[in-house]
Order: structure tokens, then sequence, then C-alpha cells
């Protein structure tokens, strides 16, 4: 019984210091991020389900500036400019704009990518990896709503720079969508008007307004 004992709090005891390694581990990331003006990425998706034979991937860019974005992704901009919206499809030539935005949503959006864990979520530390010379730390993320559709996500940190360098989620469905990071870049110069929708420039798209 006194083994038995022993053992469990051995196991409380790792779970604690998991938590905490995890916990410092994503406060230098978020610490980090806030001493930047703006950030730019550009990333690799990847989006699997192998019980419906899917698998898709694609590349994408986005530049970050507070709350603020401006996403390029599978030939269709979406422009934040903290308030509204605009969903810009040359293809369609349609520009959709929503003006309420669902914070409560578990969604992971561009203007939470780099924060999104600091809220609703349980985590400890998981595996560690070498990837092309990089020490890559990876904490895992378990959402406390019992009803969110993710069922686990692994973050994965440069254990030098702090920075995240990849995010590995894992829906309840059996979905994982994976986001690669392949360049990151912190103030560069930016346009002043780069997260600004100029209605001029899409004169003869259909404009769909959404609450």
């Amino acid at each position: 019984m006194k083994k038995l004992f022993a053992f469990a709090i051995l196991i409380l005891s790792v779970n604690a210091f998991a938590q905490n390694k995890a916990k410092t581990l994503l406060n230098e990331v978020s610490e980090k991020v806030k001493t930047y003006e703006n950030i730019s990425l550009d990333f690799k998706y990847t989006l699997e389900n192998l019980s419906e034979n899917i698998k898709q991937e694609t590349k994408g860019d986005v530049v970050l500036e507070g709350e603020k974005y401006r996403l390029n992704i599978l030939g269709v901009t979406r422009l934040f400019d903290g308030k509204t919206l605009y969903s810009i499809s040359p293809e369609d030539e349609e520009v959709t704009i929503t003006s309420n935005i669902d914070e409560e949503n578990d969604a992971i959006t561009p203007s939470k990518m780099l924060s999104f864990y600091e809220d609703g979520y349980t985590y400890k530390t998981d595996i560690q990896q070498n990837i092309n010379g990089r020490k890559i730390q990876y904490v895992k993320l378990t959402p406390i709503d019992s009803n969110s559709e993710i069922k686990n996500i692994l973050l994965g940190i440069d254990a030098n720079t702090k920075h995240i360098y990849n995010l590995i989620q894992v829906g309840k469905n059996g979905t994982k969508t994976t986001l690669t990071v392949n360049s990151f870049k912190t103030n560069t110069p930016i346009s002043k008007s780069l997260f600004t929708f100029d209605a001029s420039k899409y004169k003869d798209y259909y404009i769909n307004k959404l609450d």
C-alpha cells in the first residue's frame, strides 16, 4: 500500500513538473511574440482524414499586427482590420464581408494562431525532436471544454528562438490539420494600408455582406 501511495505521489510530481515546464515555455513564446510590432509567416497547411481518404496540402502566407491580419491561402485573401473580415476571391469575383466575428469559436484564426493557447486548454510537455538541426519541443494541449470539436493540439516550439515551428490539431472526427512555418520574419516594413479594404479595387465584384 505504501509503495502504491509513493508511486501515485511520483506520478503526480512528474505531471506537475511537465505542466510547469510547459507553462514556462508557453509564457516565453507569448512574451517573445508580444515584443514584435508585426510578424510575417510563410507556411504549409496539410489536412488529413484517413477514414475519408482525404489528404490536401497547400501553401500560404500571413502578415499579423496585433489583431489585424492579411492571409493568402487557396487563392483567397482574407483581410481583417480588427473589426471586419473581408474574404476576397478573384476566381469568383466576390468579396464576402463579415462584421460579426465570433470570438468564442474554438477555430484557430490567424490573429489567435500565436496566442490561442493562453486560455481554454490544459497543457503538458510532450516529445522533443531534432528537425533540420533545430530542437523542437512539443507541448500537448487539451481543450477544457468537453464539447470542443478539438481532441488535442501539439504545438511545436523552437527551443532556441522560442518561435512556433508547427501546430498539429487533431479533431474528434479524426481529421488532422498541420500548419508548418517555413519562414518567420518580424518587424518588417509594411504598408499602412495593408489591412485596409479598398472597395474601389473591386467595383466589378459581387459584394456579399453577412451579419
